[in-house]
């Protein structure tokens, strides 16, 4: 039994606006990609839900679409510079607060190949398929990613 559009967005919206936050870091922003990704998929679903992997379709035109507004709009959200600006300097922030603002500090694709091999747990085979390109390049986003966010830890002296 094939599925239908409307069952696939019922199961599958939320864990592709928790993708798309991921890419965009921004609520507002993966609402957005995840709406304007499921708009253009809804004319082409018969093709793309045959072809086999909806998942891999969305989450192209997500990381697509999110490349698109970081050029649109200067690569670094108003709110991003305004943290810049004036630091937060409480001594007790997480893992989890570092983690987020070092891969924010990453270019969209390093941080969507992040997010597909660490959060989505996906082979690099398949997260080329996402990103369209080729099983090296998923690679090799990963790992300058990785070598970036490890370069920025020891610059910023810290211990972990």
């Amino acid at each position: 039994m094939a599925v239908r559009f409307e069952d696939y967005v019922a199961t599958r919206s939320v864990a592709l606006q928790r993708f798309a936050y991921l890419v965009a870091r921004n609520a507002e922003d993966a609402r957005d990609l995840v709406q304007d990704a499921l708009l253009g998929l809804y004319p082409r679903w018969a093709r793309v839900s045959a072809a086999g992997d909806v998942d891999a379709y969305v989450k192209r035109s997500i990381v697509n679409a999110g490349i698109t507004r970081w050029r649109r709009t200067g690569r670094e959200q108003v709110s991003d510079r305004l943290q810049e600006i004036a630091p937060d300097h409480a001594a007790d922030v997480t893992d989890a607060e570092l983690a987020w603002k070092l891969c924010g500090s990453l270019p969209t694709l390093q941080r969507a190949a992040v997010a597909l091999r660490f959060y989505d747990d996906l082979e690099y085979a398949e997260i080329a398929s996402i990103l369209g390109c080729a099983e090296a390049t998923a690679r090799s986003h990963v790992h300058r990613a990785l070598t970036r966010l490890r370069t920025q830890l020891i610059e910023d002296g810290s211990d972990d």
